[in-house]
């Protein structure tokens, strides 16, 4: 991304992307065997799959037609195999939409009744991001479980409040939190491009974008294969400082203000040791400033 608008060949690298992930046989096109000089499908293939000319996807794909009728690009997300959340990144690349006069963007906050829902559900690791996943607000519980290495009032001060990205690349103490590094990784550069898809306008998370990928090479690695996912549920594995290893599910749901606002919020299945895990974490969670660390009594889970 560059100065917020998407550039014509974010859509072609897209559709190339999922051009080459797609094996001839995987969609009944007959290959006559002999070296394939492209992974994947050719654009000839492609085009006819999805009923138009080569010309036409050619000019498409090299940035050079805007204005792709609806009737293309659903006859292009068919024949690409493009999941729901795909088939809406394409359309937000291919219609960026009139480039605006940019205002001041004032600094974003979690409304009050968000914050008097997330302070009210104890034993649950709430965490309220916008949508560029900075973080807005935590109770104790999210605060100790994703971040207690930092200010627990960190998210009060715009100029340097966490943003979850990135911790997750750049942070030291987070990657450690992951066991599963990788998979984080994937999972967040995945919302990530969805969310950037559907802000062209949007400078902070352009800046975002571009800082990630100067400093991060496997950031870069992962943002150039154009993965999108809106990834709203499943399962994480922590490692934690105080209670160690444990697995919880995890939802994201949207706030009803048309903010763009959304919270995190975490559970462990009920009689597991997970659920113990969580309750041990729960339990050493201090008073807002005191450092989280395992009260007496309480064991350090292997």
């Amino acid at each position: 991304m560059d100065g917020g608008t998407h550039t014509p060949s974010e859509l072609g690298e897209f559709l190339r992307t999922r051009r080459a992930r797609l094996r001839p046989e995987d969609v009944g096109v007959v290959s006559y065997g002999g070296r394939r000089r492209v992974p994947g499908l050719r654009r000839e293939e492609l085009a006819q799959l999805a009923g138009v000319s080569v010309a036409y996807y050619t000019r498409l794909e090299q940035g050079q037609s805007a204005n792709a009728s609806e009737a293309v690009l659903d006859a292009l997300a068919g024949a690409l195999r493009l999941t729901d959340d795909e088939r809406a990144h394409l359309r937000n690349l291919a219609r960026p939409g009139r480039a605006r006069r940019r205002t001041p963007q004032r600094p974003e906050t979690a409304g009050p009744a968000i914050r008097q829902l997330i302070a009210a559900m104890d034993g649950v690791p709430a965490i309220v991001m916008d949508r560029r996943f900075d973080v807005l607000a935590w109770n104790p519980l999210g605060h100790a479980l994703t971040a207690s290495h930092l200010d627990r009032q960190a998210p009060e001060r715009p100029a340097d409040r966490p943003n979850a990205q990135r911790m997750l690349f750049l942070d030291p103490h987070t990657r450690e939190l992951h066991p599963h590094w990788e998979d984080e990784a994937r999972r967040a550069v995945a919302s990530l491009r969805l969310a950037a898809g559907g802000a062209a306008d949007d400078r902070r998370l352009a800046e975002l974008v571009g800082e990630l990928s100067m400093k991060s090479p496997e950031f870069a690695a992962l943002w150039s294969r154009h993965p999108v996912s809106n990834c709203t549920t499943g399962t994480k594995v922590f490692h934690h400082p105080v209670v160690g290893r444990f697995a919880l599910a995890f939802e994201m749901l949207r706030t009803g203000d048309g903010s763009g606002h959304r919270m995190l919020l975490y559970s462990a299945v009920p009689g597991t040791p997970d659920e113990a895990a969580l309750r041990l974490l729960a339990a050493a969670t201090g008073p807002v400033g005191r450092p989280v660390t395992a009260p007496p009594g309480i064991t350090r889970m292997a």
